[in-house]
């Protein structure tokens, strides 16, 4: 696995760190997040390089998500649970010192939060950025400059950072990100919807995540290199 090793590492949350119990519900989701997809693809053709002073005093729209939490009316942990194997690897970043963020387009208030609460998921993360905290959703990079603003100003020629998330949006807003930052950005598939996207950007396999288990045991050598002397 020939991946530099990360300075910095940022995670999706929905069908990346956690998972929805119930399929019915991560549909109505899915819809709804490939409407967004589609809208912010448009937005962000128009507009490719956010201009974080331009976007001051803006209040991001938020009606879907607020009308898709307030139907829901369940606690968090009948919704979703963490992924297989999140635990040990966030685990095996922070023993390293590799710094952590969260970065979802879902809303943290009355969801995002109350997950990385409830799982005791938020002591991992340094910054975690979710729908209230940003101007343009993913696909746009905006989400992830706003994670590593929280997590190291400036990043720099030396950072390297990894961007884990599922689905086809993701895979655009890291490389999108690797266009307009000086660091390296790279990344990740877990599972296989973002997969087809990987390769459209000429990805190796190696960037795609199975189960964090294997994914855990193959990083081994890069995150520990002094163990493998």
């Amino acid at each position: 696995m020939n991946i530099a090793r990360p300075t910095i590492v940022l995670f999706d949350m929905d069908g990346t760190t956690v998972r929805h119990i119930n399929p019915r519900i991560l549909g109505a989701l899915e819809v709804i997040d490939d409407v967004m997809f589609k809208a912010s693809s448009w937005v962000y053709r128009k507009k490719p390089h956010p201009d974080f002073s331009a976007d001051e005093g803006k209040k991001p729209r938020l009606l879907v998500h607020r009308a898709l939490h307030k139907i829901r009316r369940r606690e968090v942990d009948q919704i979703v649970q963490p992924c297989p194997g999140i635990y040990a690897l966030l685990n095996l970043f922070r023993a390293e010192g590799i710094p952590l963020g969260i970065v979802s387009n879902g809303l943290g208030k009355g969801y995002g939060h109350d997950i990385l609460n409830k799982f005791n998921l938020d002591g991992f993360f340094k910054t975690q950025v979710f729908r209230e905290d940003i101007q343009w959703s993913k696909p746009h990079p905006d989400p992830l400059l706003r994670a590593l603003k929280g997590i190291k100003e400036p990043v720099t020629a030396q950072d390297v950072i990894w961007y884990i998330g599922d689905r086809h949006k993701d895979i655009l807003a890291a490389v999108a990100a690797d266009q307009v930052l000086p660091a390296k950005v790279i990344p990740f598939s877990y599972g296989v919807k973002g997969v087809a996207a990987l390769f459209e950007k000429g990805y190796s396999p190696d960037h795609i995540i199975v189960n964090y288990t294997d994914f855990a045991g193959r990083i081994y050598p890069i995150i520990r290199p002094s163990a493998h002397v």
